[in-house]
């Protein structure tokens, strides 16, 4: 079992997985970012000032219970409608990686059906029966 899970360790596929979630941790941070931070605010201002992440419906309020205070019971909805988008952005930006690795995967198997494949070497048989006809022919 050990020798299988080192072997299985050792593939590159495994690395390479690894290597891609990474990169995708700190892509998905990065639209996030850019969905926080450069995409709603404007949105926001459009919209009449709103800050999509200060948006909420407040169930219970805080308040003081002698020393100790009872927070705010609220829904957040704005941090959803930035999930939202970011999802939507995250989404659409692995659908064109895909799209172009089909594209470029296609044109690749299309280069290698252009190149004509080179004919068989003839088997043992054939070189056999041409050593004999050309024996016939001296």
């Amino acid at each position: 079992m050990l020798k299988e899970f080192k072997k299985f360790i050792s593939k590159g596929n495994v690395i390479d997985m690894a290597v891609g979630l990474i990169l995708a941790t700190y892509f998905g941070a990065i639209v996030k970012s850019l969905v926080n931070d450069i995409i709603m605010p404007p949105i926001g201002k459009a919209l009449g000032g709103v800050d999509f992440s200060e948006l909420k419906y407040v169930i219970q309020e805080a308040r003081m219970e002698g020393e100790s205070e009872i927070a705010e019971v609220a829904i957040t909805y704005g941090n959803f409608v930035n999930t939202i988008i970011t999802f939507l952005i995250v989404a659409f930006c692995i659908f064109m990686v895909v799209k172009a690795y089909n594209n470029m995967k296609e044109r690749m198997a299309k280069k290698e059906e252009a190149v004509p494949a080179a004919p068989p070497a003839p088997s043992k048989e054939e070189v056999l029966l041409t050593e004999i006809r050309d024996l016939l022919k001296k």
